[in-house]
């Protein structure tokens, strides 16, 4: 709001609002198809909704449940991935064998080198690598909330490659070393073959369970943090007041309950498309991430611009400002164009212009005088030196809630 103006503060609003909802129908989608591996005949639609109905319960009671649900959802999955590889690791220095062969690092590179069927694949899999990252904003939006931000900002930020390496790349060499690319099965779960080699006989239902817990977490975080953001986008006036409300426990209610109640679109999506709707959620939620990722990106660049005293002062400083807000900007718009490569994902650019369309138009018929800093950003971008700015109402009306 204060480097790009109101108007771009109301579709960032909504649009991060519809992000972490669009995350939370991906997750919701992700229930209903796990609970199908000890109910095959059971409707994906289902599941789905008796677990968005028993979260919004939980979340409208009070804040500790939140936590306390979040921390076993957490135990389960950083349990199963450290698990995964301290048994790999055992099974590679002892030369384990299983009907793939012997463990062993080579196994990555023994079978064809890297990529060994081209570099479209991995060109095509930056959409879903860009959605699993979604969430990593949220290390900077904490900094208002910490009590020592100059110190445990960095720290976090610069742990963030060394947990990827850890649980992301970590695990997926373990699994790579024990199974090549060549005997891995795309239908089921890797964890589900590296437990069962060793003799784990119910690792399957285990992995499943974990999995299961892992989407639920992450739809009940969606539930959580998207009541609070519409709760906020009411106290600046870009949400209906009524969303205000609190219950005695500081929950908000009303907030919370829409949030959920758009979730259910999530499950008529898995009653009528149960095949396609995974995919065509996590694209759009992915173009949405982008935008909002590339408004950081612009506001980084605008505040440097009209505040280089305080930049002077920062302590940790984005490298090799102002070309890598260029490069990251540039990244983006590679992501949108593999989006636009895949027929399944090409949805999302379909859909998402609509999405802030809407968004425009409603602002607009909100603030029918508004100084939109965005639009003259733009202006003066495209070369126009000067321009007219007709006087604003009197704003003696204006209040502060």
């Amino acid at each position: 709001e204060d480097y790009l103006g109101d108007r771009a503060a109301f579709i960032t609003g909504w649009t991060y609002w519809f992000c972490w909802l669009s995350l939370a129908m991906a997750d919701l989608t992700a229930v209903g198809l796990y609970m199908q591996y000890w109910i095959p005949w059971l409707p994906q639609w289902i599941p789905a909704l008796i677990v968005l109905v028993a979260l919004l319960l939980m979340n409208l009671t009070a804040v500790k449940y939140f936590g306390e649900m979040e921390f076993w959802f957490a135990l389960i999955k950083v349990i199963a991935i450290i698990s995964l590889i301290i048994i790999g690791i055992i099974m590679i220095f002892t030369g384990f064998t299983t009907d793939a062969g012997v463990a062993a690092f080579s196994n990555m590179w023994n079978y064809g080198g890297w990529f060994p069927n081209g570099t479209m694949g991995f060109i095509l899999s930056f959409q879903m690598v860009v959605f699993a990252f979604t969430g990593i904003a949220l290390v900077g939006l904490t900094a208002g909330e910490t009590e020592d931000p100059e110190k445990v900002i960095p720290m976090a930020i610069n742990n963030i490659p060394l947990r990827i390496i850890l649980f992301y790349v970590g695990s997926l060499a373990i699994i790579m070393s024990i199974y090549p690319w060549t005997a891995v099965n795309p239908s089921a779960s890797p964890f589900v073959a590296v437990f069962t080699a060793v003799g784990i006989a119910a690792a399957a239902g285990i992995v499943n369970f974990v999995v299961l817990t892992s989407a639920a977490s992450a739809t009940n975080s969606g539930i959580f943090s998207t009541g609070r953001m519409i709760y906020a986008l009411a106290k600046r006036g870009h949400a209906p007041s009524s969303m205000r409300r609190l219950t005695h426990s500081s929950v908000p209610y009303q907030a919370t309950i829409f949030s959920a109640a758009v979730l259910l679109i999530t499950v008529v999506l898995n009653y009528v498309m149960p095949e396609a709707v995974f995919v065509m959620i996590t694209s759009i939620s992915t173009f949405c991430f982008i935008f909002i990722w590339a408004m950081m990106v612009i506001c980084h660049l605008k505040y440097r611009k009209k505040n280089p005293e305080l930049a002077a002062q920062s302590k940790f400083k984005m490298p090799l400002y102002p070309v890598m807000n260029y490069v990251i900007l540039g990244f983006f718009v590679f992501v949108l164009a593999i989006l636009a490569l895949n027929e399944d994902t090409r949805i999302a650019l379909l859909f998402t212009p609509i999405w802030f369309v809407i968004l425009w138009a409603f602002y607009s018929m909100l603030n029918t005088d508004d100084e939109d800093a965005l639009g003259e950003e733009l202006i003066e971008m495209a070369g126009v030196k000067e321009i007219y700015k007709k006087p604003k109402k009197d704003d003696s009306d204006d209040y502060v809630i």
